[in-house]
């Protein structure tokens, strides 16, 4: 059986890696000018390689010399959106704010970073809605991405929870993190597609969900000696 906490190997889509100065910024004006084609016209095959080197003000030549095709583009796409939302929500959670919050306050406000994510890299959104179930590659790495967050929330569960009177072990931990990345998850791409007032409402509803699940989850684990204030009802 596979290990559900081992993320899945995700190699480089790049042909070569850019070593020098110069290379890097013009990998870095590629995937910017994709990013914009992805967003305005979608991912399909009006956006083209040759127009993507033509919005980047590059050589179609030197396109290919990173990216053999259009999928390495997209997937390249894909792992830096996944990396810099983790470099995020690692950040919050380790460095800021996460540390000291209450569980309540720290979901809540992941939901927000994760939404106001989205928001700021509207390339994430449209390249996995429009072609994610249909490309391994990208399933790959979106599979990554969750399994890294749930190991994440996993551990911070398990920590908040314990400090607070509850007690889960860590298979519990685990299903309760499996649970919230998953679902939370979905409801968040599904929220980047609507228009900004029902956008706002969702964001606000995938808070309260993920709230009342943990409450009871937590409430249900508390010591039948303490008094669970894991969560304030």
């Amino acid at each position: 059986m596979a290990d559900a906490t081992a993320a899945p190997s995700v190699t480089s889509p790049l042909r070569r890696q850019p070593r020098q100065a110069r290379s890097q910024e013009r990998v870095r004006r590629i995937l910017a000018a994709a990013e914009e084609l992805f967003v305005a016209g979608g991912v399909g095959s009006t956006t083209t390689t040759n127009a993507i080197a033509a919005r980047a003000g590059v050589p179609i030549g030197s396109l290919y010399q990173f990216f053999p095709d259009k999928g390495a583009i997209l997937r390249s796409l894909a792992q830096l959106y996944a990396e810099q939302l983790h470099e995020l929500l690692t950040a919050f959670f380790d460095r800021g704010d996460g540390r000291t919050l209450s569980l309540e306050a720290s979901i809540t406000a992941a939901v927000a970073l994760t939404d106001r994510f989205l928001r700021d890299h509207p390339g994430y959104p449209a390249i996995f809605l429009d072609v994610q179930s249909a490309t391994p590659e990208l399933l790959a790495i979106e599979e990554e991405a969750d399994v890294r967050l749930i190991n994440h929330w996993s551990g911070l569960i398990a920590l908040k929870a314990s400090a607070e009177g509850s007690h889960l072990n860590a298979e519990e931990g685990h299903l309760i993190a499996y649970v919230l990345v998953k679902t939370v998850g979905h409801l968040l791409w599904l929220a980047a597609t609507q228009e900004q007032g029902r956008r706002e409402r969702l964001v606000a509803e995938c808070g309260d969900l993920a709230i009342a699940y943990l409450r009871r989850r937590l409430t249900a684990a508390c010591s039948p000696h303490q008094l669970c204030q894991a969560l304030d009802p």
